[in-house]
């Protein structure tokens, strides 16, 4: 190897390293500590992808909705025509935020600008945006976010750092490739002085916000992001807004929050979880309704309220939360199929809700027969499937004192041996979603 090679690659380690230093000195505000306690508490959100790509509604293909310019290969001056139709009329932020607050929902993640580039608000360094390039007009993310302030449902925005629209986005990733018309030239540190500038007009235009969920790092994920940048101008702008990034890895320093993509904590049965390790942050995963996160109207599996429900329980029993989508229709409706799950799921929340919402995981790891929570000294089992009348789960942490069904507050059965906790349940107590065991240790 020639010297001005050794030269660049010390350069390039040095650069890197100061990088991650720099992200490391990372200190959370007390406000932003205090945020994610009640991030952790609050353990059910909406996600919500909406955009232009609504309008083709998956062009006819399952599981294709926000992807469909890159799917269909979709030029950018063709794709650019979607704006001209986009007259989302039907658009009632107070109906939505209303129906969110039925359904138990704590906090709303909405794209504001997701991989096709198209920004959903206000934006002054773009012209590619909902209010200078659609009918409607409006800057959608202002309307939701005043409706939220008064109904009191924290914000959150998901950015793409992903973008197939932007000629910047140079050198290109693992899509948009070979169909956009972009000149395969660029400057990237451009991009990202652009993306950051994006972020900014969301930070000091719209109040205060939850915090910010990014996505795309996977697209290029040996590339600088300069994330100590784009981190510390978030935090110093709102200290306690919450940080967290869809890149499929353990968390970098500067973020708030761990996710996982369509899978809970430590699994990996959709390929994106690269490692299965979770961190002490805060956790959430998040899933779909059917198998779009996009407006989809040929993708009619929708998941049932009672698995869903169950999704939510597991999800608490790994002290996470559940972002659940919902992909909004053109004209600004939320799919009535999914309005109608959401509040299926409210009605089960204002029962049981207790065990869930401010609890942290339990002592029983989540298994086949269902997940723990833990709150106030209480342990709740939630049985999600049990065929026998007999069920057997681990050693817990100390004897317990007293364990009753939720439902009626009778006495239930058990028996402890050396090797784990028997408890009795007859199928009469049996309920068709979760059996809740209360325990006193």
């Amino acid at each position: 190897m020639n010297t001005k090679k050794i030269a660049l690659g010390i350069a390039l380690t040095f650069i890197l390293s100061c990088n991650l230093i720099a992200q490391s000195s990372y200190q959370p505000s007390e406000k932003n500590i205090k945020n994610r306690e009640w991030f952790s508490s609050a353990k059910f959100g909406l996600f919500i992808h909406w955009g232009v790509y609504s309008e083709l509604a998956g062009g006819g293909d399952k599981g294709v909705g926000e992807w469909i310019m890159n799917n269909k290969k979709i030029p950018i001056k063709q794709y650019e025509k979607l704006p001209d139709f986009f007259n989302p009329t039907a658009f009632n932020p107070a109906e939505w935020v209303s129906m969110v607050k039925k359904a138990g929902i704590k906090y709303i993640t909405i794209t504001t600008k997701h991989h096709d580039g198209f920004a959903m608000y206000d934006s002054k360094i773009s012209d590619y945006d909902v209010v200078k390039k659609t009918p409607y007009g409006k800057d959608i993310i202002k309307l939701l976010k005043d409706e939220c302030d008064k109904q009191g449902i924290k914000l959150f925005f998901y950015y793409s750092q992903l973008d197939w629209h932007h000629p910047d986005y140079y050198p290109r990733g693992k899509s948009g490739l070979g169909f956009t018309g972009r000149p395969e030239e660029g400057d990237w540190n451009k991009y990202i002085d652009y993306m950051n500038t994006q972020l900014t007009e969301l930070l000091t235009n719209y109040g205060e916000v939850g915090g910010i969920w990014f996505d795309g790092m996977w697209d290029q994920p040996d590339t600088n992001w300069r994330l100590d940048d784009t981190y510390s101008l978030i935090h110093k702008l709102q200290n306690g807004a919450l940080i967290g990034s869809n890149h499929h890895k353990m968390p970098f320093a500067g973020e708030d929050f761990q996710m996982f993509e369509r899978d809970l904590p430590g699994e990996n049965t959709m390929g994106f979880s690269h490692t299965g390790a979770i961190s002490q942050l805060p956790l959430e995963m998040c899933e779909t309704m059917n198998g779009s996160w996009g407006y989809n109207f040929v993708d009619t599996e929708y998941k049932s309220s009672a698995t869903l429900i169950k999704t939510l329980v597991k999800a608490a029993g790994y002290g996470a939360n559940l972002l659940l989508n919902t992909g909004p229709m053109p004209n600004g409706k939320i799919q009535p199929e999914n309005v109608d799950t959401l509040l299926k799921i409210g009605k089960w929340l204002e029962k049981y809700g207790e065990t869930i919402y401010g609890s942290s995981k339990g002592p029983i790891r989540p298994s086949n027969w269902g997940s723990s929570t833990e709150k106030n000294g209480k342990v709740y089992l939630h049985i999600l499937d049990c065929k026998e009348e007999n069920l057997f789960i681990g050693k817990l942490p100390k004897k317990i004192k007293l364990a009753k069904f939720f439902d009626d507050q009778s006495v239930v059965k058990f028996k402890e041996t050396e090797f784990g906790v028997i408890f009795n349940i007859p199928n009469a107590k049996k309920k068709p979603i979760d059996t809740i065991i209360e325990i006193k240790m």
